[in-house]
């Protein structure tokens, strides 16, 4: 058996090690294709190196596109791959632009898809993440759930009565955590060690919605300033789109920043952080993992059990209090035993049904 894993940014690096670990030792043959969506070395090769990931047969240059030039782009780029190497399946991961080129480029071609956290919903319609999720679902004849609540979207949306094959395997990126956690490190590009023996939050920005808003950016920005000078000091990993309109828009953000980080270190901060302030998907359940209370800098989250578990809570940016919602939660008692995300054998599972098929 052969399948063409699409791969482009840093969760899916991250999600796509146990998996291809789990290839290996079932005999499938995997071939990895790079689209180049994340291309900065902190944001890509630090990852593969890290996590020793299988090195990419194929490497795409898509970075820096908008969306409708990036998905076009890797597509017609994917479908000459893809009749050349004729595998069974293509898998893809996720919600970006990768995610979506690649299922349209196998459909194109009549080759079976797998979707990797399938059924995930945020009902926002404004991010583009939502559009790439639905349609690769869409598009999908395999599709593997992180929890019940994406069973139950499907569900609603009529996915049990198509040809569709669901199967609820718990999260790959708590399988990912498992393993690599006892690694996790402090790195000098992080910034003295001593800063981190104190409390602080762990803060990350890149969402389009949040960034590529002026107005918006601008009131995040001074709600996080007000809090690191206040009530509790913030460090911030800057993503490179978050940097570059920071300074496009003339902002100061006037908390600890360091480089983008990989993997072990981002590990070795949720263990060290006292809280996480994110607009990431991935990072929200990270923060659950690690037993660390979030703060979802949007008004929707994929991972609504989190929020109704009280561990998290949305910040509407401009519309509620940010500092509110900290105080809150670091004052909380907070209970992390829910064990919904799986045993963490979600890539034993996905090897093993794709066998069965």
């Amino acid at each position: 058996m052969k399948v063409i894993t699409v791969i482009g940014a840093r969760p899916q690096f991250i999600k796509s090690a146990p998996v291809s670990k789990a290839f290996l030792e079932s005999g499938i043959e995997e071939v990895t294709v790079h689209t180049g969506q994340h291309y900065d070395d902190n944001m890509s090769a630090v990852f593969f190196n890290e996590m020793g990931l299988p090195k990419p047969a194929y490497q795409l240059n898509s970075g820096g596109l908008s969306r409708l030039e990036m998905i076009e782009k890797i597509q017609s780029e994917l479908v000459p791959i893809l009749e050349k190497e004729a595998p069974d399946y293509v898998l893809v991961y996720g919600d970006t632009n990768s995610t979506l080129a690649g299922a349209r480029a196998a459909k194109t071609l009549g080759i079976d898809l797998v979707h990797v956290e399938a059924g995930l919903r945020s009902f926002n319609l404004e991010m583009p993440e939502e559009h790439n999720r639905i349609e690769t679902d869409k598009l999908s004849a395999i599709l593997f759930t992180p929890t019940e609540e994406a069973v139950l979207n499907l569900q609603k949306e009529g996915f049990d009565t198509k040809n569709y094959q669901v199967h609820t395997i718990g999260d790959v990126m708590y399988d990912a955590l498992l393993t690599f956690q006892s690694r996790s490190r402090w790195h000098e590009t992080l910034g003295p060690e001593s800063f981190f023996d104190g409390d602080f939050g762990l803060v990350t920005v890149h969402r389009f919605e949040n960034v590529s808003d002026p107005k918006k950016l601008s009131v995040l920005v001074e709600e996080l300033n007000a809090i690191h000078e206040h009530e509790i000091p913030l460090w911030m990993p800057l993503h490179p789109s978050t940097a570059k309109r920071l300074k496009e828009f003339n902002i100061d953000l006037n908390i600890h920043l360091g480089p983008p980080v990989g993997y072990l270190q981002m590990l070795w901060l949720l263990q060290k952080c006292k809280i996480v302030l994110t607009d990431s998907g991935g990072l929200q359940k990270e923060a659950y993992f690690s037993e660390k209370p979030c703060v979802t800098l949007r008004d929707q989250t994929e991972w609504v059990e989190l929020v109704d578990r009280g561990v998290n809570k949305l910040h509407h940016i401009g519309r509620s209090n940010l500092s509110l919602s900290i105080s809150e939660l670091l004052q909380a008692s907070l209970d992390f035993s829910w064990k919904g995300y799986g045993e963490g054998n979600a890539a034993e599972k996905i090897s093993a049904t794709l066998l069965s098929h």
